[in-house]
Parts: C-alpha cells; sequence; structure tokens
C-alpha cells in the first residue's frame, strides 16, 4: 500500500477525487491538519452552529461552507463532497447510504461545516514516542459513544462520542501536556481508564472504526471526537445530512502548527 505520509495535501485530495484513495486517512500527509464534515439543510444550520459553540471539544469548527461546495479557508480548489474517501448519508436520522463522492446529493441550500479531528495531534504523539496503536496496526481509530450528554441547541442533542488510544499511564501524562495545546482539534482527553464508568460496555466493541489491541499495563484514553455530530443527527432527524465515515478526514492545506494562529487571526 503507497505511504501517504509525505504528499501534499491537495495531491492526496486529488487522488481521493480520483477514487484512488478510499481508506481511513490516519497518518497521511504529516504535518497537516484533518478534519471531520457535516452538511445539513440551511434550516438546521444556526441550531448546529449552536450546538458546536456550547460543545467546542467535539466540535472546534474550523470553516463554515455555504450554498457551495467549495472549499477556501481549509483547501483552496478543494470541493467537500468528492475529496473525502468515504461518506455517510442519512435521511431522517437514519444512515441509508455510504459513497465515496457525495456529489448527487449535494443541494443548493446546504451548509457544510469542517470540524478539527484528532488525527490532526497524532503528529506530535508519534514525535514524542507515543504509539499511536491504530496506526500502527493499520486500523481505522475506534470510536465509542459514551453516556456523557453533549449540551443541546435546538433540536441538537445527544451522547458525546470519543475516539480512543491506548497508553501507558506515563504516556497518557505526556499525551495530556502534547494535546491540549492543540485546541482546535479536540485538546487534551476527556477521560482515561475504566470504559464501563463512561458508559462503554466492551471496549473490544467499539461504535465506529476498528477495535486495538490494549497491552498489560496499559489504559485506555478518550478525546472527544468529530463523530458526535453524527449521533445528534440520528437524534435530531433533518431530512437529510452528509457526513464523512467516520475516520475518513479532509486533510486540509494548514500545518498543524499554523492551524491556531490562522483561526485567531480569523476570529478577529
Amino acid at each position: 500500500m503507497e505511504d501517504y505520509r509525505s504528499w501534499k495535501p491537495a495531491d492526496v485530495r486529488r487522488k481521493i477525487r480520483d477514487g484512488e484513495i478510499t481508506g481511513p486517512t490516519a497518518g497521511m500527509c504529516g504535518g497537516y491538519a484533518q478534519a471531520n464534515l457535516v452538511i445539513l439543510p440551511k434550516d438546521y444550520a444556526e441550531d448546529f452552529k449552536e450546538f458546536a459553540r456550547k460543545n467546542p471539544k467535539p466540535c472546534p469548527i474550523l470553516e463554515i461552507v455555504e450554498g457551495t461546495p467549495d472549499v477556501h479557508d481549509m483547501g483552496e480548489g478543494a470541493n467537500l463532497v468528492t475529496d473525502i474517501p468515504r461518506y455517510f448519508i442519512y435521511k431522517n436520522g437514519v444512515k441509508v447510504d455510504e459513497v465515496t463522492d457525495a456529489s448527487k446529493y449535494w443541494q443548493k441550500d446546504f451548509t457544510g461545516f469542517l470540524i478539527g479531528c484528532s488525527f490532526s495531534f497524532e503528529e506530535a504523539l508519534l514525535l514524542a514516542g507515543i504509539d499511536v496503536r491504530h496506526i500502527s496496526m493499520s486500523r481505522n481509530v475506534p470510536m465509542y459513544k459514551t453516556n456523557i450528554e453533549c449540551e443541546r441547541a435546538g433540536v441538537f442533542e445527544g451522547p458525546l462520542v470519543c475516539s480512543m488510544r491506548p497508553m501507558t499511564p506515563d504516556n497518557a501524562a505526556k499525551a495530556v501536556a502534547i494535546t491540549e495545546r492543540y485546541p482546535n482539534v479536540h485538546g487534551a482527553p476527556v477521560y482515561m481508564g475504566d470504559p464501563a464508568k463512561i458508559g462503554i460496555a466492551d471496549i473490544n466493541r467499539p461504535d465506529y472504526g476498528d477495535s486495538v489491541e490494549i497491552r498489560p499495563g496499559e489504559i485506555p484514553v478518550f478525546w472527544a471526537c468529530g463523530v458526535t455530530p453524527q449521533a445528534a443527527v440520528e437524534r435530531a432527524k433533518p431530512p437529510i445530512v452528509i457526513t464523512h465515515a467516520p475516520g475518513h478526514m479532509f486533510i486540509t492545506d494548514l500545518k498543524n502548527t499554523e492551524l491556531d494562529g490562522y483561526l485567531e487571526k480569523k476570529r478577529r
């Protein structure tokens, strides 16, 4: 399998658009931020924007795209409905399709949200000598619905979804210090330890993604995850929603080291 760690985002997005890449994007385009996606009708956009504001850990917004699938801030020339390897299509809260090109579902009244992704900080973990298990096992990251409820906004509510990476307690402490420096891609972990305490009955059966090995002496470490909006969509039941398939991200043109400064400047 091709190693895309050193590739430029535009080149990988082109291969995705051409259908040559259809799998998870973890580890691709080292140094560049990745993003989750939610596209929904304009009538639901303000409620979702408020949901993201109230729940910044799982839903840090990087860019809002209105009335067009064309991306600007996160990747000039990119397209929301062709440049992600795999999409989920929801109708009335139920997943009805899974596609590698969502163009046929695009509507003129849609608003798209690109949301920060924890894949962005994984490079920093690797550089610190911390094994990122789903990457070393060539799997998708495991993700779980928890019993932690997000703050409601309009029609949107639901459980916090978390991604999990197993680590030794020492590496977990290092990971906290590293990832808290990345607030726009979920920041520090929200929990570590016994999965049952956050409503996860079986750590080996994630709700999304793949299970990974947890070795003796390791603990599961959980980060807020950008799949959280998909759980909220299931409850809100908008007529149609397009999301990324978990683990299949939009790769931006912004480096992880530049992302916070760029977003702060844009807010000002």
